[in-house]
C-alpha cells in the first residue's frame, strides 16, 4: 500500500481508466452536500489556499499484455462519491466559462474519446449524460431522476461566476490523499478502517464485484440477477437481517457463507488446515472466495459460479424465517428445523441442513435427518449442553458425506462422553426438573412440544412461534397474593423451582399485570372480558390443558408437570 498526496491531474488524466466496480452502490450526494462543496470551492478561489477533498483508495486492475488506448487501469475502492462530484463540478465549470475543451482534453483518453472515470451499472449512462452536456443549463427530462444529474442540475444552477471563475486555480488547489493498493492488500479492511462510521460493504456486494463485471452482463443477468434480485419480494427476502452469533447478517450473506461450505469441505479440494480455519471467518468472506478460486481453483470462477443459481434457488425454498410466524406441522420436517434455526437462533445448522437438501431427493428420508437434529439440538437445549462445537461438528458431517440417518445416528452416538454428546434420556429428565433457561429457549422448547401432541382435529389453532409468551404459572413474585412458605429455605426453593420448565407455559398473548401475580384461581379465572386469565388465553393448549384442571398450583404440581413434560419429549426426540 502506498499513500501520498496527489492532485485531480495525478489522478484522472487523458492516459489512465478510473473505474467504479460495475456493482459499485449508486451515486448518493444531495443537496446539502453539493451547498457545502460549493462553499469550499469557492474558498479555494478567493484565498488561494490548498483543501483537502478527502481519501481515494485505489486498486491496479490492469490485464497484462492488453492492447488498450490508456497507459493504466485502476479501480476505484473508495471516493466514488467525491470524485464524481468533483468532475461533474468541472464539467458545469468549464462549459460556464465556454471552455468545454479543457475538460475534455483532461478527462478524456486520448485515443478513444472515452469518459476517463467508467462509472458502474447503477450510474454509467446518468453520468455519460452529463458529460457529454454542451451547455450548463438544468437537464429537464425522464433522467433527471438520477442524483447524478440533479448535481449536474444544482451546479448549473448554483455556480455563480463572479466568485467561482478560475479552472486552473481550482485544479491546483484541491487535494487527495491517494492510496495505491497493491494485489495483495486487503481492501476491505482497509476501506473499513477509512470509514469505520459508515455503511460496511457486505460480502454478497463484494462477491458480486468480484465474479461480475460491465464484461459478463448475460452472465450476471442469468446466474445473480434473476435470484437475488429478481423482484422487490426476492430482495426483501435476501435483505432479511437474521442474528447469527452475536451479530445480524443479511440472509444474502449467511448463503455465501454456507454456500462456501459446500466447497471447502469437499476433500478432493485439500484445502490446508490454514486456510480452513481462515476460510472459516465469515468476516473475511470475500476475500477467502478469492483465494480458494485462485489457489485451489487455478483461477477458474465458474467453479463457484456453475452451481450458484442452484444452490440459491434451494436456499430460498428451505430457508424461511417467516415459518416463525406461521403453523407449523406436528411431524419432523423442514418447517419444525425453520423454527430452531431462526426461531432458536441456532444458524450453525444451516450449512450442513443446504447439503442435504441439495444431495437427498427422497423426502421421507429428508425429513428423518430434520427430526434427528432437531431431536440433538432441542436435548442439549434442556440439559444446557453448549453450542460451543456446533460450527465444527456440523461441518464435519458434510465433510464425511453424512447422508443417511443411521450414519448421522452413528456420528452422534459416537460423540458420547465429549461436550458435543447427545443427552441421553436420564440428562433429558433432570433437564426438565432441574434446567433454568432463557426465556427463548424455554418457550421453543415448550412450542415444539405443543405442536407435535397438538390434536389434529384441534379446534383452537396452532398460532406461530412468535405468537407466543412465555408465562410462570406461579409467579415470580408470589409473595404478594401466594401462600408463604414454612421456612425461608423453603422459599429459596420456590424461586428456584419456579424457573423451571414444569412451572412455565406458552400462551398466545400477555396476561394483564393485576392477573399475571394473582393467586392461582384468580389466574386462571382472571377479572372479567377486560382482564381474562389463564383459561381464556390458554385455550386450547395441550401442554397446559391439565394444569388448568388444578385447584392449586404448587412445587408438586410443579415437578409432577415437569415429568410429564419430559415424558413428551422423550418420546419426541429420541435416540
Amino acid at each position: 500500500m502506498d499513500a501520498h498526496k496527489a492532485k485531480i491531474p495525478d489522478i484522472v488524466n487523458n492516459s489512465t481508466l478510473i473505474e467504479v466496480p460495475f456493482f459499485q452502490r449508486a451515486y448518493v450526494w444531495k443537496e446539502d452536500l453539493w451547498e457545502r462543496f460549493l462553499d469550499d470551492m469557492a474558498f479555494v478561489v478567493q484565498y488561494n489556499r490548498p483543501h483537502f477533498l478527502g481519501t481515494l483508495i485505489l486498486k491496479d486492475a490492469s490485464v497484462p499484455q492488453q492492447n488498450t488506448s490508456y497507459a493504466t487501469r485502476l479501480a476505484l475502492v473508495d471516493g466514488q462519491q467525491r470524485l464524481t462530484t468533483f468532475l461533474i463540478f468541472l464539467k458545469v465549470l468549464c462549459l460556464k466559462m465556454n471552455q468545454p475543451g479543457i475538460f475534455d482534453t483532461n478527462f478524456r483518453l486520448i485515443t478513444t474519446r472515452e469518459l476517463s472515470l467508467q462509472h458502474g451499472k447503477n450510474d454509467s449512462e446518468a453520468f455519460k449524460c452529463v458529460m457529454d452536456q454542451t451547455n450548463a443549463v438544468p437537464i429537464i427530462d425522464n433522467r433527471s431522476s438520477s442524483p447524478i444529474v440533479q448535481a449536474f442540475n444544482y451546479f448549473a444552477s448554483h455556480l455563480q461566476m463572479s466568485t467561482l471563475n478560475d479552472y486552473m486555480t481550482v485544479i491546483s488547489n484541491v487535494q487527495f490523499v491517494r492510496i495505491d493498493l497493491g494485489p495483495t492488500d486487503d481492501e476491505q479492511q482497509i476501506f473499513d478502517s477509512l470509514n469505520s462510521l459508515g455503511v460496511r460493504l457486505t460480502t454478497s456486494e463484494l462477491l458480486k464485484n468480484y465474479f461480475f463485471s460491465r464484461n459478463n452482463i448475460t452472465a450476471y443477468q442469468n446466474i445473480w440477477e434473476s435470484v437475488f434480485e429478481a423482484n422487490e419480494s426476492a430482495k426483501a427476502y435476501w435483505d432479511t437481517e437474521i442474528e447469527a452469533g452475536r451479530v445480524k447478517r443479511p440472509l444474502i450473506d449467511i448463503f455465501f457463507d454456507a454456500y462456501f461450505q459446500q466447497f471447502i469441505q469437499k476433500k478432493k479440494y485439500n484445502i490446508s488446515v490454514d486456510d480452513k480455519l481462515i476460510y472459516a471467518r465469515t468476516d473475511q468472506l470475500a476475500n477467502s472466495y478469492q483465494s480458494f478460486v485462485n489457489t485451489y481453483c487455478g483461477g477458474n470462477k465458474n467453479t463457484i459460479l456453475d452451481t450458484l443459481k442452484d444452490y440459491a434457488t434451494l436456499f430460498q425454498q428451505t430457508f424461511k424465517s417467516d415459518f416463525c410466524s406461521t403453523t407449523i406441522p406436528s411431524d419432523f420436517g423442514i418447517e419444525r428445523l425453520n423454527i430452531v434455526i431462526f426461531g432458536l437462533k441456532t444458524t450453525t445448522l444451516i450449512p450442513y441442513v443446504l447439503y442435504l437438501a441439495k444431495n437427498i431427493s427422497n423426502l421421507a428420508i429428508l425429513n428423518e435427518m430434520y427430526g434427528i437434529l432437531e431431536s440433538y439440538v432441542m436435548r442439549r437445549i434442556v440439559t444446557r449442553a453448549s453450542t460451543t462445537n456446533y460450527t465444527k461438528l456440523f461441518l464435519s458431517f458434510i465433510a464425511n458425506e453424512i447422508l443417511t440417518p443411521q450414519d448421522l445416528r452413528d456420528r452422534l452416538q459416537v460423540l458420547g462422553g465429549t461436550n458435543s454428546s447427545i443427552p441421553d434420556d436420564a440428562e433429558l429428565r433432570d433437564g426438565f426438573e432441574h434446567s433454568k433457561l432463557m426465556n427463548l429457549y424455554s418457550k421453543g422448547v415448550l412450542y415444539l412440544i405443543e405442536s407435535h401432541i397438538r390434536p389434529a382435529q384441534s379446534a383452537v389453532v396452532l398460532h406461530g412461534f412468535n405468537n407466543y409468551s412465555l408465562e410462570h404459572l406461579m409467579p415470580k413474585k408470589w409473595r404478594n397474593n401466594w401462600p408463604a412458605c414454612p421456612t425461608p429455605l423453603d422459599a429459596e426453593k420456590r424461586d428456584s423451582i419456579l424457573l423451571t420448565l414444569g412451572n412455565l407455559a406458552i400462551i398466545p398473548q400477555s396476561l394483564n399485570a393485576s392477573i399475571r401475580d394473582s393467586d392461582w384461581s384468580t389466574k386462571k379465572a382472571g377479572k372479567g372480558q377486560e382482564k381474562p386469565g389463564l383459561t381464556l388465553c390458554a385455550s386450547g393448549l395441550s401442554t397446559l390443558q391439565d394444569a388448568l384442571t388444578k385447584t392449586d398450583w404448587n412445587e408438586s404440581e410443579i415437578q409432577a408437570r415437569a415429568l410429564w413434560l419430559y415424558k413428551q419429549a422423550q418420546s419426541l426426540w429420541k435416540l
